[in-house]
């Protein structure tokens, strides 16, 4: 007689039992020419949380004009901080790196498996919500790379995530990561770096400025905690280092369209200390995990740049913690926080 567990004829082979890990970034376009850009400027521009007007306003300006003028130009931003070597984004490289570097740190707990994608572009979350679920995952963190929350960020990570849910018959529990913009080991490797960063120097900046990637400020009216928790983030820097608000101050950058967006705005505020007489300034992107255009062509080229042209003389960009120890233990502190009670 079979045994009422037995399994019936022919069962395929199921995996079961393991834990995955999928840290996501915002995205990268597969290459610099113009289609590939604007393959990816569609799909992010096309997000409802990144933009928020009505299809009805927004659609005729982004197939019409946007998307025929933009890729152009985007794509030569992309060419000038283009990993050659890998051709690829840094963006890219650096995501690979740090799922890599996160899986090491679990090698000796083999039922978990980390893996890595990305909002816009690929890989896709939909796509290595599927690998894991095939590889056994019954259970999944989602990890939004981004400390502080914003709708239009870690949001639209956690929608796609769930959206991938949809189309499994069995689904995995998932669980995704909150914002982590206050912990006390991002801000020491925060203060860290900075300190690390400027001791290299032959000069000390007059001025630095915590640079955070900018929303619509309508976004914030309409309650998005983003601003908020940047400036928190800035605060608990500042006390870490004993600097003062004019020492370090809390600037957005990134700006598109014509909204009003958070302010003061990081290119206006450079502008603005150079012509006041203040000649040495270094910027750092708390708010980006790992460089990229925002931090290298942006910052590091377009806001250097700038200081220089308005009468500045020397300026800095400090680096974003990227796949270094110190920013590795903050990522791996946070995993190991929330995989709690799973292994």
């Amino acid at each position: 007689m079979q045994a009422a567990d037995a399994k019936p004829k022919n069962h395929p082979p199921v995996k079961h039992g393991k834990v995955g890990v999928l840290l996501v970034n915002l995205g990268t376009p597969d290459g610099t020419d113009y289609t590939s850009m604007r393959r990816y400027l569609k799909e992010f521009l096309t997000d409802k949380r990144v933009i928020e007007w009505p299809k009805i306003a927004w659609y005729p300006i982004l197939f019409g004009i946007v998307l025929n003028t933009r890729p152009g130009k985007v794509g030569k931003a992309y060419e000038l901080i283009w990993n050659k070597e890998k051709n690829e984004s840094y963006l890219r490289t650096y995501t690979r790196n740090q799922a890599e570097l996160m899986a090491n740190s679990f090698a000796d707990r083999p039922e978990v498996v980390v893996d890595w994608a990305m909002r816009y572009g690929q890989p896709s979350i939909g796509s290595r919500m599927e690998y894991l679920q095939k590889e056994g995952c019954d259970r999944i963190l989602v990890f939004p790379l981004y400390p502080q929350y914003a709708a239009a960020t870690t949001a639209t990570v956690n929608d796609k995530a769930f959206e991938a849910l949809l189309k499994m018959r069995w689904q995995p529990a998932l669980r995704t990561v909150p914002p982590y913009h206050d912990d006390p080991a991002y801000i020491d490797a925060l203060a860290n770096s900075i300190t690390s960063h400027l001791a290299g120097l032959d000069w000390e900046p007059e001025v630095v400025l915590a640079s955070f990637h900018g929303i619509p400020k309508s976004y914030f009216d309409k309650g998005d905690p983003y601003y908020c928790q940047c400036q928190k983030t800035a605060r608990l820097l500042r006390e870490r280092l004993g600097w003062t608000a004019q020492k370090l101050q809390v600037t957005f950058q990134s700006r598109f369209g014509p909204e009003e967006w958070l302010q003061p705005y990081t290119d206006k505020t450079v502008e603005k200390l150079a012509q006041e007489g203040v000649k040495r300034i270094a910027v750092l992107n708390p708010g980006f995990v790992s460089d990229c255009l925002e931090t290298l062509e942006e910052i590091a080229g377009q806001a250097a740049e700038s200081f220089h042209h308005n009468g500045g003389e020397k300026f800095a960009h400090i680096p974003c913690l990227n796949d270094t120890p110190q920013g590795m233990a903050v990522l791996e502190k946070v995993v190991r926080r929330e995989l709690a009670g799973w292994i």
